[in-house]
């Protein structure tokens, strides 16, 4: 670490901190620095955050991890620098609305990484504006903390994801999700960049559920969405009957095309839900 030297912190996860440091040479870096001690490489190696960095580095749309540094027990991860995320983008606009240019360019490039990671074997798992780094135009998927090898075997338990951007399978408690998870969290962010305004932006994780009900309407019984119908019996949860609000109600200011894209990620059925290759062949693109 003697070769950087810290400017100032970032900021304070669960994991960990994240400083901006400059090298010797005067660029300037976001370093990670883990909270828990690592007694050995192969503690660092077995992380999830380097096993997937490691195989998706290198598109553009994927923060780039430059190096692991392990010191006194310690662990680092050297990022390249982003300026900001889209969560701070959208709300220093203070309530002035991004154009349908805007927004495609952002999602196209959202896409672009996912598409990538998903094809290398990997699913995100915590997509939210806050881990969209950007820097000018450009926009990079950060933070992959939670993401998954897709053929690593489920159950998988753990909390995932902030709840507003969550599926509701992952809200039903499945353990057995994939990639369709990160799809329906990028159809809540497109609809938020043309709104400013988070789509279901729950108080508790029932409340989540009943909100994205509110407005999607009561799924239907057929055998698509019986998965989910069979987790809600499981955790005692019977869904309220209600209609389905239309799109350009809940979503105003959104032309045709991303409405449609938006209904298509938000399906209850994650079979359903475009891959994010699909998505980018979508006419609006």
């Amino acid at each position: 670490m003697h070769r950087y030297r810290v400017t100032r912190q970032l900021g304070d996860g669960s994991f960990g901190n994240v400083l901006k440091a400059e090298n010797q040479a005067g660029d300037t870096v976001a370093i990670k620095k883990m909270k828990q001690k690592y007694y050995s490489w192969d503690d660092c190696l077995s992380l999830r955050e380097v096993k997937s960095l490691k195989k998706l580095s290198n598109h553009a749309n994927i923060i780039r991890l430059k190096e692991v540094i392990r010191e006194n027990d310690e662990l680092f991860f050297v990022f390249e620098f982003m300026e900001g995320n889209m969560y701070q983008m959208t709300r220093e606009r203070e309530g002035k609305l991004l154009s349908e240019q805007e927004v495609k360019r952002l999602i196209f490039q959202v896409l672009h990484g996912l598409a990538h990671m998903h094809k290398h074997g990997f699913f995100h798992r915590d997509m939210k504006p806050e881990n969209l780094l950007m820097s000018g135009e450009t926009v990079k998927i950060a933070d992959f903390g939670l993401a998954r090898e897709i053929r690593s075997r489920p159950p998988y338990t753990e909390y995932v994801s902030t709840r507003w951007y969550r599926a509701p399978e992952v809200l039903l408690r499945s353990t057995s999700y994939s990639s369709p998870i990160d799809m329906w969290a990028v159809g809540c962010i497109l609809a938020e960049l043309f709104t400013l305004r988070p789509l279901f932006p729950g108080t508790t994780e029932l409340d989540e559920i009943f909100r994205i009900v509110s407005a999607l309407g009561t799924p239907l019984i057929e055998p698509a969405t019986s998965g989910g119908l069979k987790l809600a019996a499981a955790m005692n949860f019977k869904f309220p009957s209600m209609p389905p609000v239309p799109l350009n109600k809940l979503i105003p200011n959104t032309p045709e095309g991303p409405l449609q894209l938006i209904a298509d990620m938000l399906r209850y059925d994650p079979n359903r839900r475009p891959t994010a290759h699909e998505a980018l062949q979508h006419p609006w693109f």
